[in-house]
C-alpha cells in the first residue's frame, strides 16, 4: 500500500498544479488556491489521477479504474491511472480531454478542451504519445499513436498529428504540418490559433503562380495574350489583434 512518501509526493504534484492552473489561466488570477482547488474541473481530474496512479504503482487492483471512470463521469476528463504526468500540467476547461494509457506528458504542458492522447491500433506496448515539456495543444487537437512532441512545440486547434513534432515549432492542419508565424516561433501558453498560417491556402497559391508561368509562357510561344494570376485567399486571416488570453 502507499505510505506517507508516496501521499507527500502527490500533495506537492497537486500543488504544482494548482500553481499551473493560477498562472496560466486568465479567468484565476486574483482567485485563491482553495478556489482553485475546490472548483476547477481540471484540478479535480488531475488530483483524482495523482491518487489512482500512486494506487496503481502500488498494484493496487481494480480502485485505480474506478477512481478514473468516475472522474470521467464527473468532469468530462478521462486519464488512465498508468499514464505519466509530469508537474505543472494545466487542463484548460478540460471537457472531452482523453489521456491513453501509455501517454507520457512532461512538466509545465498546457491542454486545452477536447484534446487527445491516443493510439491508432489494438498493438500492446508503447502506443500513445509522448508530449515533452513546455509543449501547449490546442482545442480539439488529436495526436495519435507512439509519437513524440518536442520541448516547447505548439499544436493547433484541431489538428491531428500522427508524426513527430521537432522541438519549438508550431504544428496545424489534418495532418498536421510544422508552420511558422510570421518568420516567429509562437510564445507564451496563450498561443494566437486564430492568425495561425494556413498551409493549405499557401499551397494552392504556389500552384497557381507555377499555373501562371505556365501560361504566360504557352502565351508568349502562341502570341497569345497571357491571362491573370489568379487570387487564392487564405481561409482565414492571418493579420489582425490577437485574441488569445481567455
Amino acid at each position: 500500500m502507499p505510505g506517507l512518501g508516496t501521499f507527500a509526493r502527490v500533495a506537492k504534484e497537486v500543488r504544482c498544479d494548482v500553481v499551473a492552473a493560477r498562472d496560466r489561466d486568465p479567468a484565476a488570477r486574483g482567485v485563491a488556491p482553495a478556489e482553485i482547488l475546490a472548483t476547477w474541473p481540471g484540478i479535480h481530474a488531475l488530483l483524482a489521477f495523482r491518487v489512482a496512479h500512486a494506487l496503481h504503482l502500488a498494484g493496487v487492483p481494480v480502485l485505480p479504474r474506478m477512481i478514473a471512470m468516475l472522474t470521467r463521469a464527473l468532469t468530462g476528463i478521462e486519464i488512465h491511472p498508468a499514464a505519466k504526468i509530469g508537474q505543472g500540467l494545466f487542463i484548460d476547461h478540460g471537457a472531452g480531454v482523453v489521456i491513453g494509457e501509455t501517454a507520457e506528458i512532461g512538466d509545465n504542458v498546457t491542454l486545452y478542451q477536447g484534446v487527445t492522447l491516443g493510439g491508432t491500433g489494438f498493438q500492446a506496448g508503447k502506443r500513445h504519445p509522448t508530449v515533452q515539456d513546455n509543449v501547449t495543444i490546442g482545442s480539439g487537437a488529436k495526436l495519435l499513436g507512439p509519437i513524440t512532441i518536442g520541448h516547447g512545440a505548439k499544436i493547433g486547434a484541431n489538428s491531428v498529428v500522427i508524426t513527430d513534432v521537432p522541438p519549438n515549432s508550431t504544428v496545424v492542419g489534418n495532418p498536421g504540418h510544422p508552420v511558422r508565424v510570421e518568420g516567429h516561433p509562437v510564445e507564451g501558453p496563450d498561443a494566437d490559433w486564430i492568425h495561425l498560417p494556413d498551409p493549405i491556402a499557401e499551397a494552392i497559391q504556389a500552384l497557381s503562380g507555377r499555373i501562371a508561368t505556365l501560361e504566360q509562357a504557352l502565351a508568349e510561344l502562341s502570341e497569345g495574350e497571357p491571362q491573370p494570376l489568379a487570387e487564392v485567399r487564405p481561409l482565414r486571416t492571418v493579420k489582425g489583434p490577437n485574441p488569445a488570453g481567455g
